[in-house]
């Protein structure tokens, strides 16, 4: 019979062991910082209705952005992230929420483009959303990038200190305003500046798309700074207002390491005021780990009320598997995961080392069986050193009658026999 390939579909991820174990400790560690800024957990379907996910009916057109499929008459897609089944949600219990609502997901989104280093097919992605009624404090927009902000320092650790680049739309919509362009013009100029960082020739781009006199006023936002627009227009003079309010709430958090840069735009059409991205200050090649920013009308497809957000997301998966793939964290601490190994040496001694490994792991202590009884010593002191156990717990036919075991120091060598209270003591000192 030809075996079948072991290898994952292109854009999918296996992780080792060790490897998951960090995935998993620092997607905890993040979760702790939302769970305790009282933001709560969302669980939502990984399959929504095709409207939903879309406003468009030609499948043609969107199926290389996401997973579609059709049952009976019910068109269905996979969730591509979290903001769409959110809107959806709060829209459909809107009666059952206290606003302004909070809520965070931690799931794997589903994406058809093609697979590249840094973007899948299936990924996690950790989204976190502050939504209001009718209105919503600019002040939550604060609150997103600061809870964001610690969420990251809770895993400094492994990935390093990170800075955030505030941006805002509304600065933008009242310059293209100010400057007249059309509608075509300003969709042109926002992917241009949303580039700008990425292209050699943006001043050249600018002048072909809103002429000369557009481009340099659009130029002179990054040469002489936001700043030097006060004065020109009520729009952009309140833009700028909310720019250094946003800044001066920051600092009042704690949130020091941000700055302004008026060329972060988000590649969302959807966001319509302040707008974010967070970067690694040791690896910035990696470019954005993380952004969001307000919306104001997502959930209108679904709701005659007025839902206003702000909210962030998180490239999990793309973040720390470029970490560990190129060896940038140090897994040293995920290697041991096992405190004691339990042999068993006989299948007389087997009910007795069940015991022992049962008592053990209800004094919290990790604890993994060879239960091979009848295995020679030299076997199942192997296994103990192969899943790089701290100690190992021997349980041989003295132990049994005497109720004690041998403990074995992997690291040392050093054995003793005890009393399993004062192996729970031994192995619980410095774990």
């Amino acid at each position: 019979m030809e075996l079948k390939p072991t290898k994952t579909l292109s854009g999918f991820i296996e992780l080792l062991p060790v490897q998951q174990r960090c995935f998993d400790e620092c997607a905890a560690r993040m979760q702790r910082v939302l769970k305790t800024s009282g933001f709560a957990h969302l669980d939502l379907p990984a399959i929504e209705r095709a409207e939903v996910l879309t406003d468009k009916d030609n499948w043609d057109e969107i199926e290389t952005q996401m997973f579609l499929f059709q049952k009976g008459d019910t068109k269905m897609g996979l969730r591509y992230d979290g903001t769409v089944g959110l809107s959806r949600y709060v829209a459909g219990h809107i009666n059952d929420l206290t606003f302004p609502f909070r809520a965070y997901q931690f799931a794997r989104n589903y994406r058809g483009e093609r697979p590249q280093r840094g973007r899948y097919r299936e990924f996690y992605q950790m989204d976190l959303d502050i939504m209001g009624i009718d209105a919503l404090s600019e002040n939550y927009d604060a609150e997103i990038v600061a809870t964001l902000a610690r969420a990251y320092e809770s895993i400094a650790e492994f990935i390093g200190p990170v800075n955030i680049r505030i941006g805002n739309r509304r600065f933008w919509n009242a310059m293209f305003e100010y400057l007249k362009l059309t509608p075509e013009q300003s969709r042109n100029a926002f992917i241009l500046i949303d580039k700008k960082d990425k292209i050699s020739d943006f001043y050249d781009g600018l002048v072909e798309t809103v002429g000369n006199a557009a481009a340099d006023v659009i130029n002179n936002v990054f040469s002489q700074g936001y700043k030097s627009f006060v004065g020109v227009t009520n729009e952009l003079d309140a833009a700028v207002r909310e720019i250094d309010d946003f800044v001066v709430l920051l600092d009042s958090m704690g949130i020091t390491n941000a700055t302004i840069d008026l060329g972060i735009m988000r590649g969302h059409a959807y966001y319509t005021g302040i707008v974010f991205e967070f970067f690694l200050d040791n690896f910035p090649e990696l470019g954005a780990i993380g952004g969001g920013g307000r919306y104001e009308d997502l959930a209108s497809k679904f709701s005659k009320t007025k839902i206003i957000g702000v909210g962030a997301a998180v490239g999990f998966s793309r973040l720390m598997v470029a970490l560990m793939d190129d060896n940038r964290i140090d897994l040293t601490p995920f290697m041991n995961p096992v405190r004691v190994a339990v042999l068993c040496m006989g299948s007389d001694q087997v009910a007795y080392s069940v015991r022992v490994l049962t008592e053990l792991r209800d004094a919290g202590i990790v604890a993994v069986p060879y239960l091979d009884a009848n295995k020679k010593f030299k076997n199942q002191i192997e296994f103990a050193d192969k899943i790089n156990a701290d100690f190992s717990v021997i349980v041989g036919e003295d132990e049994r009658i005497s109720e004690t075991v041998s403990v074995k120091n992997m690291r040392s060598g050093e054995q003793q026999t005890l009393n399993l209270g004062a192996v729970i003591n031994l192995l619980k000192q410095d774990n």
